[in-house]
């Protein structure tokens, strides 16, 4: 699944082409996303011209004088620019057609991504009204890490995954951040200590801002919105490297379940 690096890559990718241009066509090949993409879209949007294209958690926010779309690619979407005429790919299923001279392309071979228009505030709308803060912003300190782990017996790593606590920390950045916080990700969120919460929220903002510089992680499905794949992935510490050596000790990487995610963690490194 996407994660919050590989969202904001995609934001910053495309908001070039689409702040200040028209949307002269909109073409919808399928409808059956996680929601249908309601009868209306085409009509809300053809004509209208984009005012700004943000971010909040892993939705993509693209905002017009009438109102706002609110995306997600789910598990495998990704947008990308294209040129009219550029050949349809399998599971290309809307474009946007903009007076830029692009188009933005969703393409989603599992179907799990989403498109909402709404002509009301976004952040009051039900997918987006209940999300914690963002992990990039101020709000999100050691402060509010520690007292949030206060008589907390869950692990650290499902905690901080929680988007009730922290928006876009996913499976591969939470156990990116807990092996530069030398945290175990068994570790009960109750023992941690003040220390170790701002060695935490340090690493989290760390590691997610390195991500976004080098255009996230690709894992499969994930490319940006000029169609190239991410490349953190060559920077990961413990992610997927089961049964290699560790990057810093040299101890074997070792993986669990956890939640019904893997986990990946050096018991040498963190504690």
């Amino acid at each position: 699944m996407p994660e919050l690096p590989e969202v904001e890559t995609t934001r910053r990718g495309i908001a070039p082409a689409l702040v200040g241009f028209r949307v002269t066509d909109a073409i919808v090949r399928e409808r059956r996303l996680r929601w249908p993409i309601p009868a209306e879209f085409e009509r809300s949007v053809i004509g209208q011209t984009v005012r700004g294209v943000d971010r909040r958690a892993k939705y993509i926010l693209i905002t017009f004088d009438t109102g706002t779309l609110i995306l997600h690619l789910g598990m495998s979407g990704s947008l990308r620019l294209v040129r009219p005429g550029a050949p349809l790919k399998t599971h290309d299923h809307w474009d946007l057609v903009l007076d830029s001279g692009w188009l933005l392309r969703f393409h989603d071979p599992r179907r799990f991504g989403s498109l909402h228009f709404t002509a009301d505030d976004p952040q009051n709308h039900p997918l987006l009204k209940r999300l914690a803060p963002e992990p990039l912003s101020d709000a999100f300190d050691a402060e509010y890490l520690y007292r949030a782990t206060r008589k907390r017996s869950v692990a650290i790593k499902q905690l901080i995954m929680n988007s009730q606590l922290v928006v876009g920390v996913g499976n591969i950045y939470a156990s990116e951040a807990l092996f530069r916080a030398k945290i175990s990700p068994r570790r009960a969120a109750r023992r941690i200590t003040k220390a170790e919460a701002a060695k935490l929220v340090r690493s989290i903002k760390t590691v997610l801002a390195a991500a976004v510089k080098i255009g996230g992680t690709t894992l499969r499905d994930y490319l940006n919105a000029d169609g190239e794949p991410g490349y953190f992935r060559q920077k990961l510490f413990v992610y997927e490297r089961d049964g290699m050596a560790c990057r810093v000790c040299k101890a074997i990487v070792k993986q669990f379940t956890q939640g019904q995610r893997s986990t990946y963690w050096c018991a040498v490194c963190q504690r």
